[in-house]
C-alpha cells in the first residue's frame, strides 16, 4: 500500500468516526486487529454495537461495491473474536455497517449492510 493510499484511508476513517460521533455514537475502538482480520471502527449507541468497515473510492457507488464476500467473511470472523474478548459490548445487538467515502470526502453509511449467511 502506498503512503498516499494509506493516508487517504486514514482520512476516510477519521471522517467516518466524526460522522458517527455527530450521530451520538461512541467510538470504542479504531483499526482493531484480531487474528481473523481488522475492523476499521467499533461504535456503540444505546447498547447497539456497530462494526464498521470504511471504504474510500473515487465515487460512492464504487466504494459501496468494494466490499466482497471474502471481506465480509473476514469481518464476521473478526467480530467473533472481538465479542469473545468484550462480552460487555453490544448488549442491545450487533450489526455490520459500511461507510463509503468518495474522493470529494462525501460519505454515506449503509446500516446493517450484511449479516452472517449473506
Amino acid at each position: 500500500m502506498t503512503a498516499t493510499r494509506h493516508a487517504n484511508g486514514v482520512a476516510a476513517e477519521d471522517a467516518a468516526a466524526a460522522a458517527l460521533i455527530a450521530e451520538g455514537w461512541t467510538v470504542l475502538a479504531r483499526r482493531v486487529r484480531t487474528p481473523a482480520g481488522e475492523v476499521d471502527l467499533v461504535a456503540e449507541r444505546a447498547g447497539l454495537l456497530a462494526l464498521v468497515e470504511v471504504k474510500r473510492r473515487a465515487s460512492l457507488a464504487a466504494a459501496a461495491q468494494a466490499l466482497g464476500p471474502r471481506q465480509r467473511a473476514r469481518l464476521l470472523a473478526a467480530a467473533e473474536v472481538l465479542l469473545g474478548a468484550h462480552p460487555e459490548w453490544g448488549q442491545a445487538g450487533v450489526r455490520f455497517d459500511v461507510i463509503v467515502v468518495d474522493r470529494a470526502g462525501r460519505l454515506r453509511r449503509i446500516t446493517d449492510a450484511f449479516r452472517a449467511g449473506d
